[in-house]
C-alpha cells in the first residue's frame, strides 16, 4: 500500500461522484475545494464521513472527489456511496460493516417524469365545476 490509490464510483439521483482514496491524514477534497468550503451544512459533511467513521479509517485516507450533477444533498449521498465502494477496494474486510449500515446500496429513488395532460409528474390542472 506504498503508492496505492483506491477508486469508487458513487451515484445518487442525478449526481455522479468519482472518489479516490489515497493513504494520508484524513483530508477530504471535493472538486479541488475543502469539504468545509464545498458543503455548507454540517449534516451533509456528516453524511460524507459516515463510511470512514463506520470503518474507523477517518485518519488513514485522504479522499479526493470529482462530483457533478444534482444538488448538494444528492452529491453528498453520491460521495458517501463512492467512498464506501473505494473502501471495499482498499480492504474487503470492511464489507459486512458497510453492508449492515446500508452504504453499499445504490438509492434507486429518482425524479419522476412529467406526464402529458398534467402540470408536473402527478400535479393535475386545477378543477372547476363551472
Amino acid at each position: 500500500m506504498a503508492n496505492a490509490k483506491f477508486y469508487g464510483t458513487g451515484r445518487r439521483k442525478k449526481s455522479i461522484a468519482r472518489v479516490y482514496l489515497v493513504p494520508g491524514t484524513g483530508n477530504i477534497t471535493i472538486n479541488k475545494r475543502d469539504i468545509n468550503e464545498y458543503l455548507g451544512l454540517e449534516t451533509l459533511k456528516l453524511i460524507v464521513r459516515q463510511p470512514l467513521v463506520a470503518t474507523e479509517t477517518v485518519d488513514k485516507f485522504d479522499v479526493l472527489v470529482n462530483v457533478r450533477g444534482g444538488g448538494t444533498t444528492g452529491q453528498a449521498g453520491a460521495i458517501r456511496h463512492g467512498i464506501s465502494r473505494a473502501l471495499l477496494q482498499a480492504d474487503a474486510d470492511y464489507r459486512p460493516v458497510l453492508k449492515k449500515a446500508g452504504f453499499l446500496t445504490r438509492d434507486p429513488r429518482m425524479k419522476e417524469r412529467k406526464k402529458y395532460g398534467l402540470k408536473a409528474a402527478r400535479r393535475a390542472p386545477q378543477f372547476s365545476k363551472r
